[in-house]
């Protein structure tokens, strides 16, 4: 089951999404229209976009088309910057960079951390 945690800090003009473990595509769903009312007050194109991934795991074929349109809702909603930060997780950055660039994502940037 995959969970979501949003959260807006006004003043550094940051969104800050966590993500982890596995996700339906009803749980897609649901983070997707939490993700809307989140940015309903505000004006994305002020904000950075920072995804925590790190405890997220490789998106299941069935859902890969909801993960994509998440990316084509990110770059149409204008946003600074996308940073996605992942662990160590080859296939999973693959994976993102991917529908990154099949969304015509350009200000993305995925940050690799590893823990020992």
């Amino acid at each position: 089951m995959g969970q979501f945690i949003l959260k807006t800090d006004t003043t550094k003009k940051v969104i800050n999404i966590e993500l982890e473990g596995t996700f339906s595509e009803e749980d897609g769903l649901k983070s997707i229209q939490a993700y809307q009312q989140t940015i309903n007050p505000i004006t994305p194109a002020d904000y950075e976009l920072q995804i925590d991934c790190r405890k997220l795991n490789v998106t299941a074929p069935d859902v890969v088309p909801l993960l994509e349109g998440c990316f084509v809702m990110f770059k149409n909603d204008g946003f600074v910057k996308v940073n996605l930060t992942l662990e160590n997780n080859p296939i999973l950055k693959m994976q993102l960079a991917r529908l990154g660039r099949k969304a015509g994502l350009e200000n993305i940037e995925i940050i690799s951390t590893v823990t020992a």
